[in-house]
């Protein structure tokens, strides 16, 4: 299959004007003037974000900071249950933030309800080794077949299935 030809000097010319085939790189480059703009303010939640996660990492799990104004800062939870542990926590927040060189006057909390929060499952940290998967395995062919044993030969079958190196 052939490729079509490209288009030649004449085609962008119109009444011996040139037609404007440009706007959409100036499009993109006053929208990146934009974005570059936001990137100090984006950097600056952010660090405020994990400092609130260092200062708090249980509460912070699900929460999240949504703006710091005027020197009020802005969070937003998931539920009420956080919403109201948080607010007992304020103060430590709060004393951690300016201790850690944040200029916060006053923290607002805000219920956001998600539709799910769904926690990430953590990566599998354990490996096991291949004399533990060997002494598994022989642990599960010489148990005796009887009934009482039949829950710890399926779940040594079930770990073992997962563990196997393929």
């Amino acid at each position: 299959m052939s490729t079509p030809p490209a288009p030649s000097f004449r085609s962008y010319i119109k009444r011996g004007k040139p037609v404007a085939q440009t706007s959409g790189a100036s499009d993109f480059l006053r929208l990146n003037d934009q974005i570059s703009s936001l990137l100090p303010a984006v950097r600056r939640r952010l660090h405020l974000q994990r400092e609130c996660q260092r200062l708090m990492p249980r509460m912070f799990e699900y929460a999240e900071v949504l703006q710091l104004q005027d020197g009020q800062l802005t969070v937003a939870v998931p539920n009420a249950a956080l919403a109201a542990r948080l607010k007992q926590n304020l103060p430590t927040l709060q004393n951690g933030l300016l201790e850690g060189g944040w200029q916060i006057n006053a923290i607002k909390i805000k219920v956001q309800v998600t539709s799910k929060v769904e926690k990430e499952a953590p990566p599998k940290q354990i490996a096991m080794s291949d004399s533990a998967l060997r002494a598994f395995a022989s642990l599960e062919q010489t148990l005796d077949p009887h009934p009482q044993n039949a829950g710890l030969r399926d779940a040594l079958a079930r770990l073992l299935s997962r563990h196997r190196k393929d």
